[in-house]
């Protein structure tokens, strides 16, 4: 199951880990850490997407080495063989990020799922949150990674010419287009040659920040790959937004690995 309810969640509070992956982009202007300390499910622990990512690249969000990863999941107080339920409080549904790394370092894909919805919908509901610091028993967790739910800059590149995979972009279509600019400095305009347009906000229902229902998202996908093909690779701008489209491809296509371009366009369109 890679989402639950907020229904289910409230259920079963005891029994699972719970994860604020919360993270904003730079122009919002707001505090991931601090919006957790006013408020957060409890039993939850927050898990910072930039302090959690490779610190020996200058790219936003690249997965950190297995060693770096082991060492954090360890200090959540995580264990291999716990159900783990990842939320955020983000326009950006960033919790997709944290489930993929989960996924990535080989976690059962049935022990870890994200909050459909996330915090916003969980309020909505007035389901309750606290403002208490959560206690964490560090743990021994080990990992073991899935290289192939990874793309690299070369592997993209030379994709351009073979053709081997589908890379569909989860950014806005002013972006993908380049008609507006980028927002990271030494970033260009533009989209990876030959690849397709999705923007993430299309899957989301804007109202509680839910993944719209399977029908809706296969004709939705269908717009731009053939939803039985298994080699789709997803791309943004940091890969964030990539893994939201991964979660939800996943949904209706059950035997896709999601897979993204790690270093998204912030690596493809950088400026040298």
């Amino acid at each position: 199951m890679s989402i639950v309810t907020s229904d289910w969640l409230i259920e079963n509070l005891d029994k699972v880990k719970i994860i604020d992956s919360t993270w904003h982009l730079p122009n919002q202007n707001r505090n991931a850490i601090k919006e957790y300390s006013d408020e957060h499910i409890k039993n939850s622990i927050f898990f910072d997407i930039d302090k959690n990512s490779n610190p020996k690249t200058k790219l936003p969000h690249m997965l950190p080495s297995l060693e770096m990863w082991e060492d954090i999941v360890s200090d959540l107080g995580i264990s291999n063989n716990d159900n783990i339920i990842i939320y955020d409080n983000s326009d950006l549904i960033s919790s997709c990020r944290c489930w993929y790394t989960f996924r990535y370092f080989g976690h059962d894909p049935s022990l870890v799922s994200v909050l459909d919805g996330g915090l916003k919908k969980w309020k909505q509901e007035g389901k309750p949150t606290v403002n208490y610091e959560t206690t964490i028993n560090k743990s021994n967790y080990k990992a073991i990674e899935d290289k192939k739910m990874v793309k690299s800059k070369i592997e993209i590149h030379k994709n351009i010419k073979i053709n081997k995979f589908k890379v569909v972009d989860a950014r806005s279509y002013e972006r993908f287009k380049g008609i507006v600019p980028e927002l990271r400095p030494n970033v260009k305009s533009g989209s990876i040659k030959g690849s397709s347009c999705l923007p993430f906000t299309q899957i989301i229902n804007k109202n509680n920040n839910t993944f719209k229902k399977k029908d809706d998202l296969n004709q939705i996908f269908k717009k731009v790959i053939n939803t039985q093909d298994n080699n789709v690779v997803f791309s943004c701008g940091s890969g964030v937004t990539a893994s939201v489209l991964a979660l939800a491809y996943s949904l209706i296509n059950t035997k896709y690995t999601p897979t993204i371009y790690d270093g998204s366009w912030s690596e493809y369109g950088l400026i040298k």
